[in-house]
Protein backbone atom coordinates (compact mmCIF):
# COMPACT_ATOMS: atom_id res chain seq x y z
CA UNK A 1 0.00 0.00 0.00
CA UNK A 2 1.36 3.41 -1.14
CA UNK A 3 0.93 6.43 0.93
CA UNK A 4 -2.14 8.04 -0.23
CA UNK A 5 -3.77 4.14 0.25
CA UNK A 6 -3.32 2.97 -3.41
CA UNK A 7 -2.55 -0.17 -4.95
CA UNK A 8 0.45 -0.59 -6.61
CA UNK A 9 -1.38 -1.74 -9.73
CA UNK A 10 -4.03 1.86 -9.39
CA UNK A 11 -4.03 4.95 -10.96
CA UNK A 12 -4.04 8.29 -9.21
CA UNK A 13 -8.14 9.92 -9.42
CA UNK A 14 -7.94 11.41 -12.89
CA UNK A 15 -10.39 13.79 -14.89
CA UNK A 16 -10.57 15.09 -18.16
CA UNK A 17 -12.66 18.32 -18.70
CA UNK A 18 -13.03 19.79 -22.03
CA UNK A 19 -13.59 22.73 -23.83
CA UNK A 20 -12.31 24.39 -21.50
CA UNK A 21 -10.71 27.40 -23.92
CA UNK A 22 -13.02 29.41 -25.53
CA UNK A 23 -10.60 30.22 -28.61
CA UNK A 24 -9.09 26.90 -28.88
CA UNK A 25 -10.02 24.14 -31.88
CA UNK A 26 -9.99 21.78 -28.81
CA UNK A 27 -8.82 21.96 -25.52
CA UNK A 28 -9.06 20.00 -22.33
CA UNK A 29 -7.86 20.32 -18.59
CA UNK A 30 -6.30 16.81 -17.12
CA UNK A 31 -5.94 16.23 -13.48
CA UNK A 32 -4.15 13.10 -12.52
CA UNK A 33 -4.11 13.32 -8.70
CA UNK A 34 -1.98 17.05 -7.61
CA UNK A 35 -0.77 16.97 -11.29
CA UNK A 36 -2.68 19.57 -13.69
CA UNK A 37 -1.99 20.17 -17.41
CA UNK A 38 -3.84 22.66 -19.87
CA UNK A 39 -3.79 21.10 -23.08
CA UNK A 40 -4.58 23.29 -26.46
CA UNK A 41 -4.93 22.20 -29.86
CA UNK A 42 -4.66 25.05 -32.53
CA UNK A 43 -5.42 24.45 -36.19
CA UNK A 44 -3.08 26.91 -38.74
CA UNK A 45 -3.00 26.65 -42.64
CA UNK A 46 0.69 27.35 -41.94
CA UNK A 47 2.98 24.24 -42.25
CA UNK A 48 6.80 24.15 -41.75
CA UNK A 49 8.77 25.32 -44.79
CA UNK A 50 9.97 21.45 -45.12
CA UNK A 51 6.18 20.75 -46.07
CA UNK A 52 5.41 23.07 -48.25
CA UNK A 53 3.52 21.36 -51.46
CA UNK A 54 3.69 18.26 -49.25
CA UNK A 55 0.71 15.42 -49.32
CA UNK A 56 0.37 15.44 -45.42
CA UNK A 57 0.01 17.57 -42.57
CA UNK A 58 1.52 17.91 -39.12
CA UNK A 59 1.08 17.93 -35.67
CA UNK A 60 3.47 19.53 -33.17
CA UNK A 61 3.53 19.90 -29.49
CA UNK A 62 4.96 22.52 -27.05
CA UNK A 63 5.30 21.95 -23.29
CA UNK A 64 5.88 24.38 -20.69
CA UNK A 65 6.07 24.23 -16.57
CA UNK A 66 4.12 27.26 -15.27
CA UNK A 67 6.31 29.54 -12.31
CA UNK A 68 4.67 28.36 -9.29
CA UNK A 69 3.85 24.44 -11.00
CA UNK A 70 6.25 23.02 -8.38
CA UNK A 71 6.97 23.71 -4.54
CA UNK A 72 9.78 26.49 -5.39
CA UNK A 73 9.29 28.84 -8.55
CA UNK A 74 10.85 27.46 -11.59
CA UNK A 75 12.12 30.03 -14.01
CA UNK A 76 9.59 30.47 -17.40
CA UNK A 77 11.65 28.69 -19.98
CA UNK A 78 11.73 31.00 -22.88
CA UNK A 79 13.28 29.82 -25.23
CA UNK A 80 11.24 26.21 -25.03
CA UNK A 81 15.22 25.10 -26.03
CA UNK A 82 16.05 23.22 -22.86
CA UNK A 83 17.18 19.69 -23.20
CA UNK A 84 14.37 18.48 -20.86
CA UNK A 85 11.46 20.35 -22.83
CA UNK A 86 12.22 19.38 -26.08
CA UNK A 87 12.62 15.60 -25.24
CA UNK A 88 8.91 15.70 -23.49
CA UNK A 89 8.27 18.15 -26.93
CA UNK A 90 9.31 15.05 -29.22
CA UNK A 91 7.46 12.68 -26.80
CA UNK A 92 4.00 14.00 -27.04
CA UNK A 93 4.53 15.00 -30.97
CA UNK A 94 5.31 11.41 -31.57
CA UNK A 95 2.89 9.76 -30.00
CA UNK A 96 -0.30 12.19 -31.25
CA UNK A 97 1.32 11.71 -34.86
CA UNK A 98 1.58 7.83 -34.58
CA UNK A 99 -2.39 7.46 -34.23
CA UNK A 100 -3.37 10.65 -36.72
CA UNK A 101 -3.72 10.01 -40.64
CA UNK A 102 -1.28 13.27 -41.53
CA UNK A 103 -3.01 12.43 -44.98
CA UNK A 104 -6.29 13.45 -43.91
CA UNK A 105 -4.97 16.70 -42.55
CA UNK A 106 -3.07 17.83 -45.82
CA UNK A 107 -2.84 21.52 -45.90
CA UNK A 108 -2.86 22.00 -42.40
CA UNK A 109 -0.89 21.95 -38.76
CA UNK A 110 -2.21 21.35 -35.79
CA UNK A 111 -0.07 22.97 -32.53
CA UNK A 112 -0.44 21.05 -29.52
CA UNK A 113 0.32 23.22 -25.96
CA UNK A 114 0.65 21.84 -23.30
CA UNK A 115 1.03 23.78 -19.78
CA UNK A 116 1.42 22.54 -16.26
CA UNK A 117 -0.17 24.59 -14.06
CA UNK A 118 0.68 22.08 -11.05
CA UNK A 119 3.00 19.08 -10.94
CA UNK A 120 3.21 16.02 -8.82
CA UNK A 121 4.75 13.69 -11.36
CA UNK A 122 3.76 12.16 -14.37
CA UNK A 123 3.47 15.76 -16.11
CA UNK A 124 4.90 14.60 -19.57
CA UNK A 125 2.64 11.72 -19.38
CA UNK A 126 -0.42 13.45 -18.22
CA UNK A 127 0.29 15.94 -21.23
CA UNK A 128 0.12 12.76 -23.87
CA UNK A 129 -2.81 11.66 -22.70
CA UNK A 130 -4.86 15.17 -22.16
CA UNK A 131 -2.97 16.28 -25.61
CA UNK A 132 -4.44 13.44 -27.49
CA UNK A 133 -8.40 14.64 -26.26
CA UNK A 134 -7.52 17.80 -27.30
CA UNK A 135 -6.19 16.78 -30.77
CA UNK A 136 -9.26 14.32 -31.00
CA UNK A 137 -11.55 17.40 -30.37
CA UNK A 138 -10.00 19.57 -33.01
CA UNK A 139 -9.73 17.16 -35.81
CA UNK A 140 -13.76 16.39 -35.20
CA UNK A 141 -14.08 19.88 -35.25
CA UNK A 142 -12.33 20.25 -38.98
CA UNK A 143 -14.24 17.17 -39.87
CA UNK A 144 -17.47 18.58 -39.14
CA UNK A 145 -17.31 21.73 -40.81
CA UNK A 146 -15.76 20.30 -43.54
CA UNK A 147 -11.91 21.55 -43.76
CA UNK A 148 -10.96 17.47 -44.14
CA UNK A 149 -12.92 15.35 -46.22
CA UNK A 150 -12.40 12.41 -43.67
CA UNK A 151 -11.94 11.85 -39.73
CA UNK A 152 -7.92 11.67 -38.98
CA UNK A 153 -8.20 9.98 -36.10
CA UNK A 154 -6.92 6.11 -36.48
CA UNK A 155 -7.32 5.47 -32.61
CA UNK A 156 -6.49 6.41 -29.34
CA UNK A 157 -3.24 6.50 -27.39
CA UNK A 158 -2.57 7.26 -23.93
CA UNK A 159 1.00 7.50 -21.51
CA UNK A 160 1.47 6.88 -18.21
CA UNK A 161 4.23 6.15 -15.68
CA UNK A 162 5.63 3.36 -13.83
CA UNK A 163 8.61 2.37 -11.89
CA UNK A 164 10.51 0.38 -9.22
CA UNK A 165 10.74 0.57 -5.46
CA UNK A 166 12.35 -1.95 -3.44
CA UNK A 167 12.11 -4.79 -5.73
CA UNK A 168 8.11 -3.53 -6.62
CA UNK A 169 6.47 -2.71 -9.77
CA UNK A 170 4.28 0.45 -9.58
CA UNK A 171 1.93 2.15 -12.02
CA UNK A 172 1.51 5.94 -12.00
CA UNK A 173 4.08 7.69 -9.56
CA UNK A 174 3.99 10.94 -8.01
CA UNK A 175 6.76 12.76 -7.53
CA UNK A 176 7.66 11.62 -4.50
CA UNK A 177 7.76 7.62 -5.88
CA UNK A 178 9.63 9.22 -8.89
CA UNK A 179 12.48 10.82 -6.91
CA UNK A 180 12.76 7.31 -4.70
CA UNK A 181 12.40 5.05 -7.46
CA UNK A 182 15.36 2.62 -8.53
CA UNK A 183 13.88 2.38 -12.32
CA UNK A 184 11.98 5.05 -13.53
CA UNK A 185 9.68 4.47 -17.01
CA UNK A 186 7.36 6.31 -19.04
CA UNK A 187 4.77 4.19 -21.67
CA UNK A 188 3.12 5.60 -24.86
CA UNK A 189 0.62 2.76 -25.77
CA UNK A 190 -2.40 3.27 -28.76
CA UNK A 191 -5.45 1.72 -27.68
CA UNK A 192 -4.80 -1.50 -29.47
CA UNK A 193 -1.56 -2.42 -27.44
CA UNK A 194 1.12 -1.32 -29.66
CA UNK A 195 3.63 0.87 -27.91
CA UNK A 196 4.47 3.80 -29.52
CA UNK A 197 7.24 4.96 -26.50
CA UNK A 198 9.27 3.80 -23.90
CA UNK A 199 11.65 5.92 -21.67
CA UNK A 200 13.07 3.54 -19.40
CA UNK A 201 16.43 4.62 -17.01
CA UNK A 202 18.23 2.46 -14.18
CA UNK A 203 18.34 5.22 -11.14
CA UNK A 204 20.32 3.22 -8.65
CA UNK A 205 20.87 -0.27 -10.01
CA UNK A 206 20.33 -1.75 -13.83
CA UNK A 207 16.81 -3.67 -14.21
CA UNK A 208 16.50 -7.32 -15.56
CA UNK A 209 14.11 -7.88 -18.97
CA UNK A 210 11.72 -9.59 -16.80
CA UNK A 211 11.60 -6.45 -14.87
CA UNK A 212 10.78 -4.31 -17.93
CA UNK A 213 8.24 -7.12 -18.88
CA UNK A 214 6.18 -6.26 -15.43
CA UNK A 215 6.55 -2.55 -16.18
CA UNK A 216 5.23 -3.19 -19.48
CA UNK A 217 2.23 -5.25 -18.19
CA UNK A 218 1.28 -2.76 -15.72
CA UNK A 219 1.33 0.05 -18.16
CA UNK A 220 -0.91 -1.57 -20.59
CA UNK A 221 -3.14 -2.04 -17.87
CA UNK A 222 -3.05 2.08 -16.73
CA UNK A 223 -3.69 3.06 -20.35
CA UNK A 224 -6.47 0.62 -20.52
CA UNK A 225 -8.21 2.88 -17.95
CA UNK A 226 -6.48 6.11 -19.43
CA UNK A 227 -7.92 5.10 -22.31
CA UNK A 228 -11.80 4.83 -20.56
CA UNK A 229 -11.56 8.28 -19.39
CA UNK A 230 -10.57 9.97 -22.71
CA UNK A 231 -13.69 7.99 -24.17
CA UNK A 232 -15.75 9.08 -21.15
CA UNK A 233 -14.76 13.13 -21.63
CA UNK A 234 -15.42 12.86 -25.38
CA UNK A 235 -18.88 11.12 -25.07
CA UNK A 236 -17.45 8.07 -27.33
Amino acid sequence: MRKDNRLISALRPVSIETDVNPYAEGSCLIKCGNTHVLCTASVDTKLPDWLENADKGWITAEYNLLPRSTITRVSRDKSLHSGRTQEICRLISRSLRAVIDLEALKGYQILIDCDVLQADGGTRTASVTGAFVALYLAIKKMYQSGLIERFAVKEFVAAVSCGIKDGQAMLDLDYGEDSSADTDSNFAITESGEIVEIQATAEKVPFSEDALLSLIKLAKSGITQLIEKQKEALKV
